[in-house]
């Protein structure tokens, strides 16, 4: 299959059918927010990826290039990387959402100053994102999402066989609409958030001008926290629907990539 011969005959290319048909699942679980960060170890991906690999191996037959390591083997494998990728990057756009929403309502709140390392990136993000990213994992979990993230992933192989996987400009094209939408689910979310601390900032304002003997600072700093903290606390409701709600647009839209 590779030009090397280990002596081991059928075995020998099972073991390259498997491998190959890791690559697909191997990259979208580097690409999917939560498989993919740095918390995870990478033997825990290999073994993941190798546990779908097999029953994907057992239920469809997917065939690997006959020369791996020549030009069409490797553009076949840059094809399965790229379909894996497509996949995950879907649900990294809509766990983004909340984390837009956060940026938003903590510079708002004057909350940008604390932050803590994101596990998702690796980079520092508000303690607020924090928060919404929680909130995300825990509703997209619940509504069991990531199993029919995997479900997608699996059927993927009958909508792209190896050797049929380029995906073209109108699926990529869907990729980046999805992403105009994810910016208005994070606008929505930080929406009422945005508004209370508005009034309060308006109202300190007032405040300033009436009364200029008030520190404004040590005045509409803590107005805006608490301001901030109630508004995320009558608005906690509608945050769970609109992550809910992106939960379900990303795995649509991920079928919709797949659609042939």
């Amino acid at each position: 299959m590779i030009a090397l011969d280990f002596g081991f005959g059928p075995l020998e290319g099972e073991f390259w059918r498997l491998l190959f048909v890791m690559t697909r699942i191997g990259a979208a679980l580097v690409a999917a927010p939560m498989f993919g960060i740095a918390g995870v170890p990478a033997q825990v991906r290999v073994i993941v990826a190798g546990a779908v690999a097999v029953l994907v191996c057992a239920w469809s037959p997917v065939a690997a290039p006959p020369a791996l390591l020549s030009l069409p083997g490797l553009l076949a494998v840059g094809g399965e990387v790229s379909v894996g990728l497509a996949l995950g990057f879907v649900l990294q756009l809509a766990f983004a959402a909340p984390i837009l929403a956060a940026e938003v309502v903590g510079g708002s709140m004057g909350m940008n100053m604390a932050v803590a390392v994101d596990p998702n990136s690796g980079t520092q993000s508000p303690a607020l994102g924090q928060y919404f990213a929680v909130v995300m994992t825990m509703v997209f979990l619940a509504l069991g999402a990531h199993l029919q993230w995997f479900a997608l992933l699996v059927d993927s192989y009958r909508a792209f066989p190896p050797g049929q996987t380029w995906l073209g400009p109108e699926r990529f094209a869907l990729v980046a609409s999805f992403a105009a939408r994810t910016f208005v689910t994070g606008a929505a979310i930080a929406l009422p958030a945005c508004l209370v601390l508005m009034v309060v900032q308006v109202v300190t304002g007032v405040l300033g001008r009436s009364a200029p003997a008030l520190n404004l600072f040590a005045l509409g700093l803590p107005a805006g926290v608490l301001g901030g903290l109630a508004a995320l606390l009558v608005s906690a409701p509608v945050l769970t629907d609109l992550v809910a709600r992106l939960s379900a647009m990303a795995i649509d839209q991920a079928a919709l990539v797949l659609q042939p």
